[in-house]
């Protein structure tokens, strides 16, 4: 945390001497809102830092700051950047076509295979669900499973929805 400010203006000053795209993955990390009473005066004063560099940057970058909590932001970030780009949940026509397009073999699917599964799957992003995919195909190969069954498909839902 010590060297937080003195990293950050470091990255600044690179922005001068390599214009490039910087992204701050993770940004609720620095950008939590300040009028939270459980953050250190630490985590404040490198937010207030980077609201000063990017306030004064001409450096021609391009500055991304990626978060999946945008709830925690402080409210001044969202007035330091030129576009904010939300991306809300898949709905379940998006939720179906996805699982259809990353598990077309499973055998006995159809369309109440699917919109059980889709039904399970809402509050689940995008990557969530590719995930969740990806357990099954992963359970398939390790075990030998001939058949994914739709409770099966439901168990990867839930784990992801309840450890992530």
């Amino acid at each position: 945390m010590g060297e937080s400010i003195s990293k950050l203006r470091l990255i600044f000053d690179a922005m001068h001497q390599m214009r490039a795209v910087y992204l701050f993955d993770e940004f609720d990390s620095i950008g939590v809102n300040r009028m939270t009473g459980n953050d250190t005066g630490e985590i404040k004063r490198v937010l207030n830092t980077f609201l000063i560099q990017i306030e004064k940057d001409d450096s021609g970058s391009l500055i991304i700051a990626a978060t999946n909590l945008p709830e925690l932001l402080d409210k001044a970030l969202f007035r330091r950047f030129d576009e904010i780009i939300r991306f809300p949940h898949p709905d379940k026509d998006e939720i179906i076509e996805l699982y259809k397009r990353e598990l077309p073999t499973i055998k006995g699917s159809n369309e109440l295979f699917f919109e059980t599964i889709a039904k399970a799957s809402e509050g689940l992003s995008f990557a969530d669900i590719h995930h969740v995919c990806q357990d099954v195909v992963k359970d398939r190969l390790v075990y030998g499973i001939k058949e994914i069954t739709e409770k099966k498909v439901i168990e990867f839902i839930q784990q992801r929805k309840h450890n992530f």
